[in-house]
């Protein structure tokens, strides 16, 4: 199953850390990993939530989890039909990352008025993250 996280920096960085192979622990106030089913809506989340808080950038992710695996979790529909989100319990986040089949990739990034930073014009990531290999 093809999926996609809208990110923001910080959270970037943490998935960078782990070679694009995993997302990071949830936050104790955070109960719920929660990919989204389309690019559209990780876009409207990245472009529109994301620049304007914390970073101000925000960036949309893309990976693959194995179908058997995915299909184990509810879709829910949080808004109009295109809002769809995969509900993974924070707890099986760690056995959910071990089911990504190759490397998460960042597939589109945006940047508030407020981003401070510099932005590498070959990839259009902050300097110092890198790409997945």
């Amino acid at each position: 199953m093809i999926l996609y996280r809208p990110v923001g920096l910080k959270e970037l960085e943490l998935i960078a850390q782990t070679d694009f192979k995993a997302f990071p622990p949830r936050l104790p106030e955070q109960p719920i990993f929660y990919p989204v089913l389309n690019f559209e809506y990780a876009e409207q989340i990245a472009r529109d939530w994301n620049t304007k808080s914390d970073s101000f950038a925000g960036f949309v992710t893309k990976f693959e989890v194995e179908d058997d695996y995915a299909q184990k979790f509810d879709v829910h529909v949080v808004g109009s039909r295109v809002h769809q989100e995969l509900w993974v319990p924070a707890e099986e986040l760690a056995e959910f990352n071990r089911h990504i089949i190759g490397t998460i990739a960042v597939v589109a990034a945006y940047y508030g008025d407020n981003f401070q930073g510099h932005i590498d014009p070959e990839n259009n990531l902050p300097k110092g993250i890198p790409i997945a290999k």
